[in-house]
């Protein structure tokens, strides 16, 4: 559980760091987003540190719960339900990134 905490938190971080630019160049917000956005991307960078293996392996198992989250914030923050392919592909993704991290050692 502490090893899927982590990576929640580490996509969240990314998340903000890239929505916040995006509201700026996108939606025409003010240009101080950034200041926080990059203050996201370096908490990002710190969580992604905390992992105990190897980084590889913790980037690549990543990438799964970062699919899920950001169709999380689909959802929530952009008001798009996700679609039937859209949970089978986070089902795919996790069972990828579990296989990764929780692999017998």
């Amino acid at each position: 559980m502490k090893t899927l905490a982590l990576f929640l938190a580490t996509a969240l971080a990314e998340i903000v760091g890239c929505y916040l630019p995006y509201l700026w160049l996108k939606q025409g917000r003010s240009i101080w987003l950034l200041v926080p956005a990059a203050a996201s991307l370096a908490l990002f960078a710190w969580l992604l540190t905390l992992h105990e293996t190897a980084a590889g392996r913790v980037y690549a198992a990543y990438g799964g719960v970062y699919i899920a989250v950001a169709l999380g914030w689909l959802w929530a923050v952009d008001g798009i339900r996700p679609t039937a392919w859209d949970v089978a592909g986070v089902a795919v993704a996790l069972t990828g990134m579990g296989i990764i991290m929780f692999q017998p050692r």
